[in-house]
């Protein structure tokens, strides 16, 4: 059951009739609940969701992460959203029902900010991920002051370790501690940059998969 809040003219919250309402953002909203669909399990339909569920796999656990990653391209959607439709459409690769991530496509931050050069990652001791780059400082607007971001994807395990604000450019150089259950496990390793201000974002670079040691 819905509430109509602060009399007619308030914003509704839950379901009233067909409409449902919410709050987003401190924003108030209507929609009109969906119709059933006669047949949700067509072959397209099934194939999409597949697809989105990959996707969404990949994504989750770098929620929060994505708030910075993707904080230039979520004009009326959130960070989340704008990431889940960037990567459905450009890092989904095979064919149904065995879909996965193609993760040199894939983008975990998304921006017009210089990218990392020569990105490389390894892993020599237990429980630490060894990231190194270039500073390309004075390339494409990229400063020695910009901040590595960072993203250590577990996909077996469903769990990442990242960072919004890691070495500096000019350090060309960070190591982030892993859970110690980590070792032995691939993991895919991601780099980008954040400007020290936080207005500017990279995209990201795919810097390969790595066994923890």
């Amino acid at each position: 059951m819905g509430k109509i809040n602060q009399g007619i003219l308030g914003g509704v919250s839950g379901q009233v009739g067909n409409v449902i309402g919410g709050t987003w953002k401190g924003i108030d909203y209507l929609r009109i609940k969906p119709s059933s669909v006669a047949n949700p399990k067509t072959p397209d339909q099934v194939d999409q969701r597949t697809k989105f569920v990959t996707v969404l796999r990949f994504l989750q656990p770098i929620t929060e992460f994505l708030r910075t990653g993707f904080k230039k391209y979520a004009s009326g959607m959130t960070q989340f959203n704008s990431a889940m439709s960037y990567n459905l459409n450009n890092a989904i690769t095979g064919t149904y029902p065995n879909y996965s991530v193609d993760y040199p496509n894939a983008l975990v931050s998304r921006g017009n900010l210089a990218g990392g050069v020569n990105g490389a990652a390894a892993s020599t001791n237990p429980a630490e991920v060894d990231l190194s780059w270039d500073d390309n400082s004075g390339s494409g607007g990229a400063q020695a002051t910009d901040k590595a971001l960072i993203v250590i994807l577990n996909p077996t395990k469903g769990e990442a370790v990242y960072t919004t604000a890691g070495a500096a450019r000019s350090a060309t150089a960070e190591t982030l501690t892993v859970p110690s259950n980590f070792t032995g496990d691939d993991v895919e390793v991601f780099l980008g940059f954040i400007s020290e201000d936080g207005t500017k974002v990279s995209n990201s670079s795919y810097l390969g998969s790595v066994t923890v040691a």
